[in-house]
């Protein structure tokens, strides 16, 4: 079948996972600001979950929080939004990938896209608001996006070794 027929199907998956996910992550960070951020941290499943309202100026576990205003921008939401825009526009004209690696890509490209638009929205904050663990065993609090970029990466990384599996197997 030539290639042609699979462009099309292959950029609707993309863009269908794309909003589905950015969205997703939207509506949830607006109900953490509308019904989170005015009160204490809700605790459920016998305190495995709690909901507990942040913003966060920084990246990863809030990593770069006390650079300056400008420094943040630059790295955050410019430098970010860049290589989001590069790895979109890969995306839509690559034809080569296995759809179970552009689908990874795409839960990463929407994560990114989450907290950019958060940041781009929220003066440079992201709003985080759940946390998982067990005792004082905890993660940081994280957000919507961040699942679905974690999600992503695990996946890919599945996926590429999932994918080298055969070769090595046959290669014995």
């Amino acid at each position: 079948m030539p290639l042609s027929r699979y462009r099309p199907a292959r950029t609707m998956l993309t863009l269908l996972l794309l909003f589905s996910c950015v969205g997703c992550d939207q509506v949830t960070k607006e109900l953490a600001r509308t019904y989170l951020a005015s009160h204490h941290p809700l605790s459920c499943c016998r305190d495995v979950v709690r909901l507990h309202y942040t913003e966060n100026a920084g990246a990863f576990l809030g990593l770069g929080w006390n650079l300056s205003e400008e420094i943040r921008v630059l790295l955050f939401q410019i430098a970010v939004g860049v290589g989001l825009l590069a790895l979109f526009i890969a995306l839509l004209r690559s034809s080569n990938y296995p759809r179970s690696v552009l689908v990874a890509w795409t839960l990463i490209l929407s994560g990114g896209i989450g907290n950019v638009l958060d940041r781009l929205l929220h003066h440079g904050r992201v709003t985080d608001f759940m946390n998982l663990g067990i005792g004082s065993l905890r993660t940081g609090i994280f957000n919507v996006a961040d699942v679905f970029i974690t999600i992503g990466v695990l996946w890919l990384l599945l996926t590429l070794r999932w994918e080298d599996q055969p070769r090595e197997t046959m290669n014995r």
